[in-house]
């Protein structure tokens, strides 16, 4: 039973982690000090969608998995999770770049947004 509520766990973990890269440059619009972690994640997950590496939370969730009596799962997490929610079917090497191009898009105009608003500030002071 633990095993289990570690393997969930760590389910829950990966999609909070997707979701902050994703998104996460929106926090930085409130909390400036936010964007010293989000950046190295974003780059983190942009880099694991390009090159198809697999995320070291993959591995583990089957860790635990297994060690709870279940048969864990092949490929990787956006596989199991993400790819049949939102992902297109027949999912294509140019459909992830556009997707890897869209995180980095959105947070390219988040973080331009921040600097203005900070060079705003600077001004006003």
């Amino acid at each position: 039973m633990m095993y289990r509520v570690l393997a969930d766990a760590t389910m829950l973990v990966h999609f909070a982690f997707i979701a902050f890269v994703v998104l996460g440059g929106l926090l930085a619009l409130r909390w400036r000090r936010v964007m010293w972690v989000h950046l190295p994640a974003a780059v983190w997950g942009v880099l694991i969608e390009l090159r198809g590496w697999t995320c070291p939370l993959t591995p583990l969730e089957n860790h635990f998995r297994r060690l709870g009596g279940e048969s864990g799962y092949a490929g990787g997490f956006i596989d199991r999770y993400l790819e049949p929610v939102i992902y297109p079917p027949g999912l294509s090497g140019s459909t992830q770049l556009v997707l890897a191009a869209s995180v980095v898009l959105v947070n390219a105009v988040v973080y331009w947004l921040v600097s203005r608003r900070r060079a705003r500030r600077s001004s006003i002071s």
